[in-house]
């Protein structure tokens, strides 16, 4: 016998497809189509299981209620579908319910279609969404689809009450839930096979914002948020389309494909190659400004709520209302200076009563290295001040060189201060070639992250510490800082020797940033190198004389260069890293194999160097 649902996955993919021109348009209206095609089907399997039921059918006490994607009217073209199966025990029977159960579900596992199912009590969903979270944050969302459509809506009105009631206890779980999201998929605006779902600045941080709206202890963002969201919700009904499964996982397979859906291919490029590789250049482009919106959304939604519940708190005693000097008024809030102009309030760092941006030209850098220094975030409405300092590449102090610097050197803590300066566009605006390389993805399968992260996440790996247990001078160590934030600056379109590329724009980034020549000569060394070592190690062996007395000439027989090149190979290298489902091989990352390739050929070329400058030294 034929079922409401048959064909159902077939039907929403059919309704999904992208105009005749290739382009995927209107998405809004279509995820519109596609729930009222779903909504109809369910209601009609209701009704068909009710009636098959006969005298056991129930006509009150049960009911079908849709949650997750599907309440929150988002279903993509392969979205499986969350539903919860509600009764009330007095009203109807288990067997009743299990039968009624199994009249629903097993049509729709035929349909195709994935389905995560449950039956509770409303007691039972109380219980679940007490102590799961996830499941809290579906059940914000709930539609009811069939049955007992006021039972539905007393239960979700009842867990809606109690999140209201617990969610200023549950929000230290939230941010703690969503930051072990964060370490574990990445965060979307720089990586090359992004999750677009799981990732910081994906959909699942729109639903956690939603959250945090919905508990009232902070507004959400509207205008340009919003944006984000449906085009975010587009590119994941064009991977679907393109992998006809449900995932959101951006994986190579998929992104020519996706990117011609998201109308981001240019017809008008004659090679094909070409044309491919910069429709994927531009869909990261655009994902990635989604990305960092939905990000920037939700930490300051989430910051508004965590000053919220500090507000709620009195700042004075109860004995304080006796005292003359306290008059028993609320203290003012308390800022502890950190920096000229930055201060430390609430756990964040912000600008100290008085700075003014537009006046400052270095706040920005002062705020940045106070913030990473002192490991603290930005405060989102800092960062949206400090956009309005006048930064210009050609306004380069040595005060805000020193300073550059040492924001490089915060190691771990460079990650997160980088990506919120980079939200307001800062680094672009410090070094304009940094605008080549942003949201650039790699070619190399070996990349996990964009161009523009990869160099950040090199940088946070470098510390004083040389390969020969001594530390470097602070010369050295800008040196090779300032080589790790410069080495892919070369990896433009159509470059085929990146390295010799980066090698040309280097002297001119650092003139403007009024280094000296003997450090410009030293990056710009290093930068033309990066890839020298690793290629002699994979290729060359290091009992090779005259390889290695090569690889020593081209640092200038310097023993600290070849140090630096060891680091900054060492670096490039571990920051690498396997994509999301695959593991570190001896084809790229920092393995052990790799590590004892490259350490022998450094090892042997820096004994040709120390060797060529006694000789040179005798010589004189």
């Amino acid at each position: 016998m034929a079922s409401a649902v048959d064909g159902l996955k077939a039907k929403l993919v059919a309704v999904s497809q992208p105009d005749d021109d290739g382009v995927y348009r209107d998405g809004a209206a279509k995820r519109a189509r596609r729930v009222d095609i779903v909504l109809e089907s369910l209601r009609q399997l209701w009704a068909d299981a009710i009636a098959s039921m006969g005298a056991d059918a129930p006509d009150h006490g049960v009911g079908l209620a849709a949650v997750g994607s599907l309440a929150r009217r988002q279903i993509g073209p392969c979205s499986d579908l969350d539903l919860v199966l509600i009764y009330d025990s007095h009203a109807i029977s288990d067997a009743n319910v299990t039968k009624l159960a199994d009249k629903l579900w097993y049509p729709l596992w035929d349909s195709g279609l994935d389905l995560d199912h449950s039956v509770r009590t409303r007691q039972q969903c109380e219980a679940v969404t007490d102590s799961d979270l996830p499941a809290a944050m579906g059940w914000l969302d709930v539609l009811p689809v069939a049955g007992d459509t006021d039972l539905i809506r007393r239960t979700a009105d009842s867990i809606l009450e109690r999140w209201r009631k617990a969610a200023r206890k549950r929000l230290p779980e939230l941010t703690d839930s969503a930051k072990e999201r964060f370490d574990r998929f990445g965060q979307l605006p720089y990586l090359n096979q992004p999750d677009i779902k799981e990732a910081r600045g994906g959909l699942r941080d729109t639903v956690l914002v939603s959250a945090l709206a919905t508990s009232w202890l902070a507004d959400r963002p509207h205008g340009s948020y919003d944006d984000a969201v449906e085009h975010l919700l587009d590119a994941r009904d064009c991977i679907h389309l393109a992998a006809n499964k449900d995932t959101n996982m951006l994986l190579p397979a998929y992104q020519v494909k996706v990117a011609k859906m998201m109308g981001l291919s240019d017809p008008t490029i004659p090679d094909p190659d070409q044309r491919d590789g910069e429709s994927i250049e531009n869909m990261q482009t655009v994902l990635a400004r989604y990305g960092r919106r939905i990000a920037f959304a939700l930490d300051s939604t989430a910051s508004r709520a965590a000053h919220s519940l500090t507000h709620e708190q009195p700042r004075f005693s109860f004995f304080q209302m006796f005292q003359p000097r306290g008059g028993g008024r609320r203290e003012a809030p308390r800022f502890d200076i950190i920096a000229e102009g930055v201060a430390r309030h609430e756990g964040e760092a912000v600008l100290a009563p008085g700075a003014d941006p537009t006046k400052d030209r270095t706040l920005a850098l002062r705020v940045a290295v106070a913030a990473a220094e002192n490991d603290l975030p930005i405060a989102p409405g800092t960062l949206t001040n400090i956009k309005r300092c006048a930064l210009r590449d050609t306004a380069w102090t040595p005060e805000s060189r020193d300073r550059f610097v040492r924001l490089l050197a915060t190691g771990p803590a460079l990650l997160r201060t980088w990506e919120e300066l980079d939200f307001v566009d800062i680094p672009g605006r410090l070094i304009p070639e940094w605008l080549g390389i942003r949201n650039r993805p790699s070619a190399s399968a070996a990349h996990r992250y964009t161009i523009d992260r990869h160099m950040v996440e090199v940088v946070s790996r470098l510390d004083r510490s040389a390969p020969t247990g001594e530390r470097y001078d602070d010369e050295h160590y800008t040196v090779l800082l300032m080589a790790g934030i410069l080495h892919d600056i070369g990896k433009r379109p159509r470059i085929s020797d990146h390295a010799a590329e980066g090698a040309r724009h280097v002297p001119a980034i650092m003139k403007r940033m009024l280094f000296d020549e003997k450090t410009i000569d030293m990056v710009t060394t290093l930068v033309r190198e990066h890839l020298t070592l690793s290629e002699f190690a994979s290729t060359k062996s290091p009992d090779d004389e005259q390889a290695t007395e090569e690889l020593a000439a081209r640092l200038g027989n310097d023993p600290l260069m070849l140090d630096m090149l060891f680091d900054l190979t060492r670096a490039d290298g571990s920051s690498l890293g396997a994509t999301a489902g695959e593991q570190i091989t001896k084809k790229y990352g920092w393995s052990k194999w790799r590590a004892s390739l490259v350490g022998a050929m450094y090892r042997a070329a820096r004994a040709d160097a120390v060797r060529a400058q006694r000789s040179q030294t005798a010589a004189q």
